[in-house]
């Protein structure tokens, strides 16, 4: 009884200091989370290097690294730079009278009274829906301009957490293969459960992360150069706006480019409104469905609708990293479950016979 209370102690112990330590750890998740991604990521490179100059763990993480800041990370912060000051300049204009989203709104209406009555037919107030549609506009910017803001302002807890994560990324790269057998052994799930789950982790985050992320980049790139050339306002701010929106499965970039091309077409520049137009269904809109395929694979994309759920509830949760998270989290819960289904749901049973006891058969011990 005793060795038993010795046990049990030990384990509620065990599970209060590893609570601590996550709570301890929670201020830096985000340098933290990029930085597993990163190895994750890079994970390819690195053996690719260990074939080139051989077994030098600290020589490939350094190299690896480099190559990460150097395609990733330097350009990163020269995008995100440059979109404070859009962003900024974006709201000093709105508040200035430069820029008012009611008088585009009402330009559209104008040229394009059709609107108005159809939505009439299914009693939705047209004015009260312009009134909506410019406030969510100025709201928006607003937000962009503070987010802005916010970052300029902890410029030094900004370049704290890249530092932080540059550094963790390091060690991840040299010892990451070590760090994950250690967790195997450690945690009570059973092996064969564990490598399936981590798979699976390493799986969605390089699929979200160099997949996802990347086709949206190109997406938001693609949509930016076709708005720099229409001589459309603040080309890059509405270039990143469509990179981040086309994360977001059955919503994407259409949801900037179609608005800016029926206002081109409302103001008489029906030229430019076919261009973009053109652009936005062949090159931006079909980018997702030729790309996706070569960056991710079809066998580890998510249905979109879980996906879309997902991430829209992990950016509520998590913030910015919720458009990883979120898929994570998902795939995840999906792979305990089909575990479980696999495993428990399904059990063989031996036959019976006169004077014996059904008993399962446990094919999962570890």
């Amino acid at each position: 009884m005793y060795e038993d209370l010795e046990r049990r102690s030990f384990l509620a112990m065990l599970v209060l200091v590893s609570l601590a330590f996550i709570f301890l750890m929670m201020p830096f998740f985000g340098p933290i989370f990029w930085a597993v991604a990163i190895a994750l990521i890079f994970h390819p490179v690195q053996h690719w290097l260990k074939r080139k100059i051989g077994d030098r763990p600290n020589s490939i993480a350094l190299l690896t690294l480099l190559l990460c800041m150097i395609i990733v990370i330097i350009p990163v912060i020269v995008l995100v730079s440059s979109l404070i000051a859009e962003g900024i300049g974006l709201y000093q204009q709105i508040q200035d009278g430069q820029i008012r989203p009611g008088d585009y709104i009402d330009q559209v209406n104008s040229s394009f009274p059709a609107i108005e009555a159809f939505l009439a037919q299914f009693n939705i107030d047209f004015a009260a829906l312009r009134d909506r549609a410019a406030s969510a506009f100025v709201g928006g910017s607003q937000f962009m301009a503070k987010q802005a803001l916010g970052v300029g302002q902890n410029t030094f807890q900004f370049f704290l957490g890249l530092g932080l994560m540059i550094y963790l990324a390091f060690f991840l790269l040299r010892d990451g293969t070590k760090l994950v057998e250690l967790l195997i052994r450690a945690l009570p799930l059973g092996d064969e459960r564990e490598r399936l789950l981590f798979a699976k982790f390493a799986e969605v985050t390089r699929a979200t992360v160099k997949g996802n992320l990347l086709i949206a980049i190109i997406q938001g790139a693609l949509g930016g150069f076709i708005f720099w050339v229409l001589d459309i306002k603040g080309a890059l701010l509405w270039g990143v706006v469509m990179a981040i929106v086309s994360l977001l499965p059955a919503i994407g970039a259409a949801i900037v480019w179609v608005p800016a091309a029926i206002y081109l077409a409302a103001v008489g520049d029906v030229v430019s409104a076919l261009v973009l137009t053109a652009f936005g269904v062949v090159v931006i809109g079909l980018a997702d469905n030729v790309l996706r395929p070569i960056f991710v694979g079809r066998d580890t994309k998510l249905p979109d609708y879980i996906v879309l759920l997902s991430t829209l509830g992990g950016i509520v949760m998590f913030g910015i990293n919720g458009f990883v998270m979120g898929p994570l989290v998902a795939a995840l819960f999906m792979a305990f479950w089909g575990i479980f289904i696999r495993e428990f749901s399904q059990t063989d049973v031996t036959p019976v016979t006169p004077g014996t006891i059904e008993q399962p058969k446990d094919n999962n011990e570890t």
